[in-house]
């Protein structure tokens, strides 16, 4: 459910129930929106960041009881946050990760990977949570770890598709620890090390993945069903990667309708 990469963001689903499609579109527009400013187009820095802190004012309106001026947030506020007593925190989370998006583009550790997924992707499982009514800590931190996953699947099937936003999101301390190099990265040279490196770091999702999973059964209904979904959607693309030796430079995994068919058996199978 991370809001980078929006494939994995169940809008429109038929598994969501009817109640819970107007305010989970109102949040996908507003996260939408927000991620495009930090990473599309041909805008500079600045103004990207100008037009996040406009966004950032919009929620405070809603903070300080004021009607905001867009209507991208009154929407917002009117189908999802004041219906749902949503907090605004994990609003602001995606709005910091969206600013850091602009002007942070490599990552020393895995911890400062993992603070920024905390802001880029959590929040999304947790206004879904919080639109459920299921917001017990246990809940979260599965959330949160489901989503922080998913967040690393997609950074390690789409390294090549980051490195030409001049973008790397392996852990400098890794690349130097399995001996890649970002030479090697722009070459698109998926040698042993480099295989080493993507089975470490797919390994780790995994087991977030892995974690996070029982949630799937506490959330009852369609949108458990959803999320059992996401999660074997996940680790199909776990397994396709392992299964190209971690080529992303020539073969990014994509699930076709065989691979949904299978998804939706094993999530009918983990009720």
């Amino acid at each position: 459910m991370s809001v980078n990469h929006y494939e994995n963001f169940p809008v429109g689903s038929i598994a969501v129930p009817r109640r819970l499609r107007r305010p989970i579109h109102a949040v996908y527009a507003f996260a939408r929106t927000a991620d495009d400013i930090a990473d599309e187009g041909e805008t500079d820095n600045e103004s990207r960041l100008q037009a996040l802190g406009a966004l950032e004012a919009e929620l405070t309106r809603i903070s300080d009881g004021l009607e905001p001026e867009t209507e991208l947030v009154r929407r917002l506020n009117n189908e999802a946050v004041r219906p749902f007593k949503l907090p605004l925190q994990p609003f602001y989370d995606l709005l910091s990760a969206f600013k850091q998006d602009v002007v942070t583009k490599r990552y020393q550790n895995f911890a400062g990977l993992a603070d920024y997924c905390r802001r880029s992707a959590n929040p999304v499982g947790r206004i879904m949570l919080h639109l459920y009514g299921e917001t017990d800590p246990r809940s979260i931190a599965e959330s949160d770890g489901i989503c922080t996953a998913l967040q690393l699947i997609n950074f390690w099937q789409d390294v090549a598709v980051d490195w030409q936003k001049g973008r790397v999101y392996i852990p400098q301390d890794d690349l130097q620890k399995f001996g890649v190099t970002e030479a090697q990265i722009a070459e698109g040279r998926a040698d042993f090390a480099f295989q080493r490196l993507m089975a470490y770091e797919c390994e780790r999702a995994f087991k977030m993945l892995k974690a996070g999973s029982p949630l799937g059964k506490t959330l009852k209904g369609r949108i458990g069903f959803e999320l059992r979904m996401i999660v074997a959607g996940g680790q199909m693309i776990l397994q396709k990667l392992d299964g190209e030796k971690y080529d992303v430079f020539n073969r990014r995994p994509v699930l076709d309708k065989k691979d949904w068919w299978i998804i939706v058996k094993r999530a009918v199978m983990k009720k």
